[in-house]
């Protein structure tokens, strides 16, 4: 797998997080990531949760369907679970293009960046000051163009083999990127 300079493949998992099932699983080299279910999905969004901190960016790509939006609220859910508070309703951005939320101390965006044509309507949202000061969660990155972070973690999720797993390809930019994507494949 070749990589853009800067920008490292995650370690491929050594181990399940599933209790009692191989719901997380390594599906080979260069940070790939069987998620058998849904469950999964969310194990991993509540691994990512316990590291996350302001001015991390998980940016979240893959398919129309693909789990970005599940993700987002499984990681969001665990992080207001984690202060204390019961978790929000949290809708796809889709429309509003940006959500945000409160974790305790810590400020949680969302974004859905799909209805965007580029990086020209970005700044409007804000992104770039809450990039510095927000956990951030991005769909659909690609529409940042070069206003993405540098130091980031990006999850590509896609169908897998059965109806409810996925297979997540995990690229980590930066010391807080590859901090995050050790924690996501320890």
């Amino acid at each position: 797998m070749s990589l853009p300079a800067g920008q490292d493949a995650v370690p491929q998992a050594g181990s399940s997080i599933a209790a009692g099932s191989s719901a997380l699983a390594s599906a080979g080299s260069g940070g790939r990531l069987l998620l058998a279910s849904s469950g999964a999905t969310e194990q991993l969004a509540r691994r990512l949760a316990d590291a996350v901190q302001p001015g991390d960016a998980i940016l979240l790509e893959g398919p129309i369907g693909a789990g970005k939006t599940h993700f987002a609220r499984a990681l969001i859910g665990a992080l207001q679970r984690a202060a204390g508070q019961a978790p929000e309703e949290v809708p796809s951005p889709s429309f509003t293009l940006v959500q945000t939320y409160r974790a305790g101390s810590r400020e949680v965006w969302h974004a859905d960046l799909h209805r965007l044509s580029g990086p020209e309507e970005i700044g409007e949202l804000g992104l770039d000051l809450a990039f510095e000061t927000a956990i951030c969660l991005v769909e659909w990155p690609d529409r940042l163009g070069d206003l993405a972070p540098r130091d980031a973690l990006r999850l590509h999720l896609e169908p897998g083999a059965h109806e409810e797993s996925r297979v997540a390809t995990l690229t980590a930019t930066g010391p807080r990127g590859r901090a995050l994507a050790d924690v996501a494949t320890a």
